[in-house]
């Protein structure tokens, strides 16, 4: 960083295995979905060395194939490596999915780097969720820049997008989100837009020309010096600011010219502490150039200003037994620990796991201990196993390049881990350990799916389980309710890729059916039923009568059955036999088919016959006294009620407390979250908010998030009910 004077294209390129941690940088790139992520990752690669024209590697393949989805749907659906190398480092570039329903990629990148690069579209500005994710890095201390890109389009206004990031980004301190360089334009086209061909660098003066497709350093000319003064003094304050030299500031004021080599020192701590932010201009090379405008600062920047993986805090760990450990932050000599940031499933050599070690050197066909969070209620196995890895490689796109192994602080895909989840720790055998987990965000869309055919049904199972596995912000339920198989997801581009999946890698065609949310049923006030069961036939008959009488018990009450029997009108051994037919014909349900819940019934008097009853006799007579008292009685059809929250900016407010209204939801109450955001409560019914996942996100533009919990059950407006009674057969 600091404007180095040097424009070759990059060293060695391809990267290979990092020999110290000090010479690693694990960078993750950050931004709304057609920000230019993965063209900014195709321009690094070509002025790296890596590709020899943009979008191409060196031996076949192109850089775009590990993110075909989105070239093909116009977003990103999964994390991508790209590792290169520059002046001697190697540079892990991790490209994140830029639409919201892939956040768990995006966590995942998060957790595998040590610094992130902002990626901000010139002509579309800063959405509401890169302020999100800002904000997430800003919490655990993330040294971030950001990166300005299509400045090529006819809106892009460099100096206004500086202004609009230091609103977004820079809180109370604007000054520490500034430009290090600012993009010069050439000549004006015959549709009056003029190109940016060049950069001047603030802290040097000095022009960095990109026309002729190869950075070029050029000596600035008299009419830009106003120009870079105004923006040099600006950038200058902004870095002693933050300058741990705290004479400095008085110095500089007091028309002391500070040396450029202690202002690129200052600018350097300051970003890799995060407290101050860069902000960079890029472009993808024309045709035939063998560097994006950019490019070269960009690595400069990385490799001068990011953090190395032993300026990374150690995560918090454990034994599998919950016991704290101890761990030296990226040792390569230290105990193994790595996690396993992403799981993935290729055709040809099974499962490929990316993993990111952060002490100790993982090597190629080494037995490790797998140590697995459990995440049983996403449908995730607990699991404490050893596993022989396979190969370690580098990925690029399609390709793998072996590595000969792995040091603490780099990344690298494991082969052949059949057991190893998203998440998951790998420590060696002989000392176990369990790294503290990622915070995932909660799938709230429902997804029921059915199998398309008996063949599809035999392959279900093993095709859920490996997507489940690859995917934790993905849960999958067996609802004991409905019967039903529920993939909950994060939205609807997210179930759609499930689907996808599921039928193309797996080989499961499934069809989606509506979902149903577990109603239940209750009587709405004290009734008598009469259950007989009389049937005389050659031999012995069947002979049962019981009487009962039904009263509604408070919520959460179940069923609850009593004998008041008195002088042995049913005999004690058939008293049993009563409750098992009341209680398996109110799972049954007595009006629309739905489970009886929150009453007590009790047993008052009945008859039998010494030699015609039977426990199969009463169990039935039990059943129709229960239908006869609900044929006498009104029924309330419950729904289950969810506990609701809503983080969401005051802007948007009314319309979520609209909206929530509009799903027969009670507000219940809002308390002020800080950074411009509101807390909403709400009680909604659970029928009401089964797309709410997607719904919020456009009420709010994508800013809000929510989480619920079930609450309780209560009655059904009539209306509702009745509807639904009307659907269902034999009500």
């Amino acid at each position: 960083m600091g404007d180095k004077a040097h424009a070759h294209p990059g060293a060695a390129g391809r990267a290979t295995a990092a020999d110290h941690p000090a010479s690693v940088r694990n960078v993750v790139l950050v931004g709304h979905s057609g920000s230019g992520k993965t063209t900014l990752v195709e321009a690094l690669a070509l002025t790296a060395g890596a590709v020899n024209r943009a979008g191409r590697v060196e031996d076949g393949g192109t850089v775009s194939d590990y993110d075909e989805i989105e070239h093909r749907q116009q977003r990103s659906v999964q994390l991508s490596l790209v590792p290169v190398d520059w002046d001697g480092y190697k540079i892990n570039i991790l490209d994140t999915p830029g639409y919201a329903d892939f956040v768990g990629e995006l966590r995942a990148g998060l957790r595998a780097a040590d610094a992130a690069l902002f990626v901000v579209s010139a002509s579309d500005g800063v959405d509401g969720s890169t302020r999100m994710v800002w904000e997430e890095c800003a919490a655990v201390g993330m040294p971030r820049a950001i990166v300005v890109t299509h400045l090529e389009s006819a809106r892009a206004d460099f100096e206004e997008m500086t202004r609009i990031c230091a609103e977004a980004f820079g809180g109370d301190d604007p000054d520490a989100v500034l430009p290090l360089y600012l993009p010069l334009r050439g000549p004006e086209a015959p549709d009056g837009h003029a190109p940016v061909t060049g950069l001047i660098g603030l802290l040097t003066q000095r022009l960095f020309d990109y026309a002729s497709g190869e950075r070029r350093e050029a000596e600035p000319g008299p009419e830009l010096r106003q120009l870079i003064e105004d923006a040099r003094d600006r950038l200058i304050e902004g870095i002693i600011a933050e300058s741990e030299d705290e004479t400095l500031m008085d110095r500089y004021l007091g028309g002391e010219e500070i040396d450029l080599k202690t202002l690129v020192q200052d600018l350097e701590r300051a970003v890799a502490r995060g407290t101050f932010f860069p902000v960079l201009a890029a472009a993808p090379a024309a045709e035939g150039a063998r560097q994006g405008l950019g490019t070269v600062e960009l690595l400069e920047l990385v490799t001068g200003g990011f953090p190395t993986p032993l300026e990374r805090p150690a995560p918090s760990v454990t034994t599998p037994d919950g016991t704290a450990r101890a761990v030296e932050a990226c040792d390569p000599d230290g105990p193994l620990l790595a996690e396993v940031v992403k799981t993935a499933s290729d055709p040809y050599v099974g499962r490929v796991s990316l993993v990111r070690v952060f002490s100790g050197t993982l090597r190629p066909d080494a037995t490790v201990h797998v140590s697995g969070h459990g995440l049983t209620d996403r449908g995730h196995e607990d699991h404490d196993v050893d596993e022989r890895i396979g190969t370690l490689s580098a990925p690029f796109g399609k390709q793998q390049r072996a590595l000969t192994h792995c040091i603490a602080g780099d990344l690298a895909s494991v082969a052949k881990l059949n057991r190893a989840e998203t998440g998951d720790t790998l420590s060696a055998k002989d000392d176990p350990l369990l790294m503290e987990p990622w915070r995932m965000p909660d799938p709230l869309l429902p997804l029921a799916i059915e199998a398309h055919s008996k063949a599809d049904e035999d392959k279900l199972s093993q095709g859920l389980g490996r997507l489940v596995a690859e995917d934790p912000t993905m849960r999958l339920e067996q609802n004991p309710a409905t019967h039903q198989v529920v993939l909950w997801c994060l939205g609807e581009a997210h179930a759609d890729v499930a689907l996808e999946r599921l039928r193309n890698r797996y080989g499961v065609q499934v069809d989606v059916v509506p979902h149903k949310v577990s109603l239940r049923e209750t009587f709405a006030g004290t009734s008598s039923g009469r259950g007989r069961h009389v049937k005389q036939s050659g031999g012995h008959g069947q002979f049962a009568i019981c009487e009962i009488e039904v009263e509604p018990l408070p919520n959460g009450s179940g069923i609850e059955f009593v004998d008041k029997v008195i002088g042995g009108a049913v005999p004690r051994q058939f008293i049993p036999s009563v409750e098992k037919g009341v209680r398996a014909q109110a799972a049954r349900g007595v009006a629309a088919g739905y489970p009886l819940i929150d009453v007590r019934v009790t047993l008052r008097d009945g008859k039998a016959h010494s030699v015609d009853s039977s426990d199969a006799a009463f169990q039935t007579a039990g059943a129709l006294a229960l239908r006869e008292a609900a044929a006498d009685a009104r029924i309330h059809l419950l729904e289950p009620v969810a506990e609701v929250s809503v983080l969401v900016g005051d802007d948007y407010v009314g319309a979520v407390m609209s909206d929530l209204s509009g799903r027969r939801g009670r507000v219940v109450g809002t308390e002020q979250a800080g950074g411009g955001r509101t807390l909403v409560r709400a009680e909604v019914p659970e029928i009401e908010i089964g797309r709410y996942a997607v719904d919020l996100r456009s009420i709010s533009h994508g800013t809000a998030r929510f989480d619920r919990h079930y609450a309780r059950h209560e009655p059904m407006p009539q209306q509702i009910a009745e509807r639904i009674r009307e659907r269902t057969p034999d009500s």
